[in-house]
């Protein structure tokens, strides 16, 4: 998420040649005093602007190391929370206890970037980027050392840390061969689609790699990954870019505060559901201490001249509307990794049955993806919202009608509708936010990367916290209305029961033993269709959800035109007197 920042640098802009406006003028000026009129020659085409600043062939190395790049820190961050279940029993723990390796990636991941944009332009590009890839490569080969959850939950907040830069760096990369005017149209969703496939590609790869070695398996793939990484820094080296002296002693204060604040929402969004929210004191704690640390923050920054977030800035309308557009966005996003992944998941489906499903939710997310361009090119935002959100309530309304027979392949067209859409919105949302705040000028710019992280990376984790809570709760209501119904003295349910303990009794010879079975089959039947059922509800939630979105989205639209219209009618008269 840090790579947003990446943007204000404008990293090639140095070697774009820039002619100067005044010299034609002036030139122009002595040549009408020294020479009598003449025909004039016609003045020669501007020269049109190349697609790249560089050769092909190199411009197709930096596009892979931007690849490679953004893969590693996707795959960094996907493949602890994408095998919880099948590493529990490398690590010897249960479900509760696996989520804390999520939590702790995500709690130093959540504001880290804010603070690297100042280490970068204080330090420069080159260095920063140097350090980076040591430093993760480093806490790569700590992964393998890893043997419990202790171990692993330590190691996984290093990897936060050390995870962070790589998104940067990545933006870089995509961005390096593009002229200037080509960076917005084409660098930024190109960069975005590489990340927009992180999940469902560990997701693809998960399953061979734990075959081989389980935890270690994941890691060593990930740190050959790192250690390929390595030398671009050095082979293929970025433009240099201005730095000084930006790191003030004050924010040795005010980002730990900041840091600890989003890391206590991050922890408390990523356990609270499975503690359960009221029941486990210290989510109230940790809560509370989030709340004094980003007031204390917010107390801090509106006293300095040079503030590290302009909190004043952040809290004006169209801030408040963008971040509110980006988090329903990344809310909805949800939907295919925590809701349409986790139904097979209950369905008794693991990674391995669904590479299929995996394949096309990548293609949906790169041609999404790649689809901004057009539209980026065309400065057609709206439309690429409207489009994305359409898709998206579409697929998830599909996916409502689920049943415990649906397998993957019923889900091919609606889960590739929710890839395309959820990888088409952002592009545009962020060129559109990006593009205000450096017009306000380059101060801005971490503010705007304060939206952007707390609805992307915390807004992901409210998305699973709503829906999974929203399920859950769900489930609970189905099952007790189907138990309602589940007496013996019906004869429905006698007759599946006896099924069920004909069946148990080849293998059971006491009767009543073998009829305990069959209620407990029945019962467990009765479970699993109320999870069903709660999938189903979630799936339509979502779809409500993105249909609001959708009709807000509109009515914003046609306001605007409204006011513009009746400004215009307005501005006629006075023109014309």
């Amino acid at each position: 998420m840090s790579s947003v920042a990446s943007l204000s640098d404008e990293p090639v802009s140095a070697s774009v040649p820039r002619t100067s406006t005044t010299d034609a003028p002036q030139a122009a000026d002595a040549a009408s005093t020294s020479a009598p009129a003449t025909a004039q020659p016609p003045a020669e085409a501007p020269a049109p602007t190349p697609f790249f600043v560089m050769s092909q062939t190199r411009a197709l190395a930096y596009f892979l190391s931007s690849t490679l790049l953004a893969l590693l820190q996707g795959l960094n961050m996907n493949f602890a929370s994408v095998n919880l279940y099948q590493l529990q029993g490398s690590l010897h723990v249960t479900v509760n206890e696996a989520i804390w390796l999520t939590a702790a990636y995500m709690a130093p991941y959540a504001s880290m970037s804010l603070a690297l944009v100042r280490i970068r332009n204080h330090f420069g590009l080159r260095r920063f980027a140097e350090i980076s890839i040591a430093v993760f490569v480093l806490a790569s080969l700590l992964n393998l050392a890893v043997n419990d959850l202790n171990s692993g939950v330590v190691v996984r907040f290093i990897s936060g840390m050390a995870a962070a830069p790589l998104s940067s760096l990545a933006f870089f990369y995509m961005l390096e061969p593009f002229p200037r005017e080509r960076k917005f149209a084409y660098g930024l969703p190109l960069a975005l689609a590489n990340t927009s496939i992180s999940a469902p590609l560990a997701q693809l790869v998960s399953p061979h790699l734990i075959n081989f070695g389980g935890w270690q398996g994941l890691y060593t793939f990930e740190l050959a990954m790192a250690l390929m990484a390595f030398p671009i820094i050095y082979l293929l080296p970025l433009t240099p870019l201005p730095h000084g002296k930006v790191i003030e002693k004050l924010d040795f204060l005010s980002y730990p505060l900041l840091g600890i604040g989003f890391g206590c929402i991050a922890v408390t969004l990523a356990v609270g559901r499975l503690y359960w929210w009221f029941e486990a004191p210290w989510i109230g704690m940790l809560l509370a201490v989030a709340c004094a640390s980003l007031t204390a923050h917010v107390l801090i920054e509106l006293q300095r001249e040079k503030p590290l977030v302009d909190v004043r800035w952040l809290l004006t309308r169209d801030n408040i509307h963008l971040g509110l557009v980006l988090l329903v966005f990344r809310v909805i996003a949800s939907e295919q990794s925590s809701v349409a992944v986790n139904f097979f998941t209950n369905l008794g489906l693991t990674n391995d049955l669904m590479p299929r499903l995996y394949v096309i939710m990548i293609l949906s997310g790169l041609a999404g993806a790649w689809s901004c361009c057009f539209f980026l090119r065309k400065n057609w935002i709206a439309g690429s919202h409207i489009f994305a959100l359409v898709l998206m309530a579409l697929g998830a309304l599909m996916d409502s009608h689920a049943t415990s027979l649906t397998r993957p392949e019923q889900m091919y067209l609606s889960q590739a509708m929710v890839a395309a859409g959820a990888a088409m919105f952002l592009p545009t949302a962020m060129a559109k936010g990006f593009g205000t705040a450096l017009v306000k000028g380059p101060q801005y710019v971490l503010t705007f990367l304060v939206i952007f992280l707390f609805t992307q990376s915390i807004g992901g984790l409210i998305g699973s916290a709503v829906f999974g809570t929203f399920m859950q709760i769900r489930q609970r209501v189905h099952l007790q209305a189907l138990l309602e119904n589940f007496v013996l003295t019906d004869p429905m349910v006698a007759a599946r029961v006896q099924t069920y303990a004909t069946a148990y009794g080849k293998v059971v010879t006491d009767k009543l033993a073998a009829n305990s079975q069959g209620i407990s089959a029945v019962y467990q039947t009765i479970s699993r269709e109320s999870y069903v059922l709660a999938y189903n509800d979630t799936f339509f939630l979502i779809s409500m959800v993105a249909v609001a979105a959708l009709v807000a989205l509109i009515a914003h639209l046609s306001f605007n035109l409204a006011k513009k219209r009746i400004t215009d009618a307005v501005r006629r008269p006075a023109v014309a007197q």
